[in-house]
This record gives structure tokens, C-alpha cells and sequence, in this order.
């Protein structure tokens, strides 16, 4: 009987021993995965959730809530025109969605810059800012750009005309906003080819100095990747800068004043001073 006694201590001794490594190993195995969790939130900062795309979706497609879920980002990238509420981005009393502006792929995150608001068709004025306008401007293949531009480039414009010093090459308006070419406002509706017009977003001001420019001379564009340290610089160049023609100073020389008189049949003529008024 003591020795069955004696057994069964060894064994309920063996029994706890185990279940205190087990313990152990299960305390030190959820410190190190928990410490592994503090380390990586503070290398990404919080993360918060926002809305993003299930499948792809083109330009003018309605956004409904089959095609959105929720995706984690960190706080600290994520674009500010996110969403991050269901009732913003689907308020409960719109009755149509919302048009994506542009195409996107799947998981990209949805911004309000890129969606209409619920039931605006999109379009050119979906596209504008508050208190801007859309000017179209007339291209070939000799303005520059024709046939690579695509909307969402910026490009700067050149106005080549005459003026009191000959025909001048003049930067008018710098890294402009390409909303269309031709009727394609998205760069996945855009044709290979030549463009024959291309349409940019404006001001009231610049339409009036556009519209003036494409009547008075030609326009050249250029496509830029992003506007320019100092806008404000003035971009000049007329045909003898081109061509290292340094202007003539004329040098106006004093003409000698003489005087004129006889000596019976000889006739003397001699310098005298000029006067002066």
C-alpha cells in the first residue's frame, strides 16, 4: 500500500513538475510574441482602417458597397482625403452612389478627390476645383506635346508671336493641370495618336490670357513633372538671343563746323567751333 502511495506521489510530482515547465514555456512564448507586437506597433505607429476598392474599376463606374472593404493603414501615411467612415462615404439618405473620376485597381484606397460626390455624373466638373474653370486649348504635332500628353500631366506654355523687338518666345503660364485630351478625361480612355485639343484647369484671369495668346500668335507646350521652384521667373528669348546677335550701339560722331571766305579769286575755308544752342 505505501509503495502505491509512493507511486502516486512520484507521478502527481512528475504530473505538476510538467505542467509548470508547460507553463513556462506557454508564459514565455505569449511574452515574447507580445513583446514582438509592441516592437513592430512602435516601428508602424497606429494603425487605423479605411475604405478601399475589391475589384478594379473604371472611369465613371458607380462605387457601391459590394466593391469596398475595409484595409489597415498606418496613421501616419494615410492620404488625408481617405475614408475612414461608412456614413461619409455612403451617407444613409443618398439615394445614387458615387463615380470614381478615374480608373483604379483593386485595394487602392478610396479618396474624395477621386469620387464624385453621391449621384454627380463625372465629368469635367467633377474634376475642377472651387472657382476654377476649363479652357480648351488647340494642339498639333507642332506644339510639343500632342501626341504624349495625358490628362493629369502638368505642362508649361510658350506663346511665340511679334512684338516691338521682333518675334519673342514668352513662358505665359506655368505647370498647368491636363484634365482632357480631346474627349478622353482619363488617362485609360486616352488614344494613341495625335491629339487635336487638349483641356486644362484655369483661372478666369488665365482663360482670358490663354484665349488672347492662341489669337495673337502660336503655343508651344512642354510637359513638366512638377512646378517649378519659382513660378514667378521670367522666361524670355527672342531671335538675336537665339542666336548670339549682340545689338549695335551706334556712336553718334560729331560733324566739324567750317567757315567759308573769299580773298579776291581764291576761296579759304576753315574750321571753326560750332555753336551750341
Amino acid at each position: 500500500m505505501r509503495a502505491i502511495f509512493g507511486l502516486v506521489l512520484i507521478i502527481g510530482v512528475a504530473l505538476a513538475g510538467f505542467a509548470v515547465y508547460m507553463a513556462q514555456g506557454y508564459i514565455q512564448s505569449n511574452e515574447i510574441r507580445m513583446n514582438a507586437a509592441l516592437e513592430r506597433e512602435r516601428q508602424t505607429g497606429k494603425l487605423v482602417q479605411v475604405f478601399a476598392l475589391k475589384k478594379p474599376v473604371k472611369y465613371g463606374d458607380g462605387i457601391l458597397k459590394d466593391n469596398v472593404q475595409l484595409v489597415w493603414v498606418q496613421e501616419k501615411l494615410m492620404p488625408p482625403a481617405a475614408y475612414t467612415d461608412g456614413d461619409v462615404l455612403f451617407p444613409p439618405n443618398a439615394t445614387k452612389p458615387r463615380f470614381a473620376m478615374r480608373s483604379m485597381e483593386t485595394n487602392e484606397i478610396l479618396l474624395s478627390t477621386r469620387l464624385t460626390e453621391p449621384g454627380q455624373v463625372a465629368g469635367l466638373a467633377g474634376k475642377l476645383e472651387p472657382g476654377m474653370s476649363a479652357f480648351q486649348v488647340r494642339v498639333s504635332a507642332a506644339s510639343g506635346v500632342a501626341g504624349f500628353v495625358m490628362p493629369e500631366d502638368l505642362i508649361d506654355i510658350y506663346w511665340t508671336g511679334a512684338s516691338g523687338s521682333g518675334e519673342i518666345t514668352q513662358l505665359i503660364e506655368s505647370a498647368m493641370r491636363v484634365i482632357a485630351v480631346d474627349s478622353a478625361i482619363d488617362q485609360s480612355e486616352a488614344r494613341s495618336g495625335t491629339a487635336r485639343t487638349i483641356t486644362v484647369a484655369v483661372s478666369r484671369e488665365q482663360v482670358a490670357r490663354l484665349a488672347q495668346a492662341q489669337a495673337s500668335g502660336r503655343l508651344t507646350m512642354s510637359v513638366v513633372s512638377g512646378p517649378a521652384a519659382s513660378d514667378t521667373a521670367k522666361v524670355e528669348i527672342n531671335r538675336d538671343q537665339l542666336l548670339g546677335i549682340e545689338a549695335r550701339q551706334v556712336v553718334e560722331v560729331a560733324q566739324p563746323c567750317y567757315r567759308t571766305t573769299r580773298k579776291g579769286t581764291e576761296v579759304v575755308r576753315e574750321e571753326i567751333a560750332c555753336a551750341t544752342n
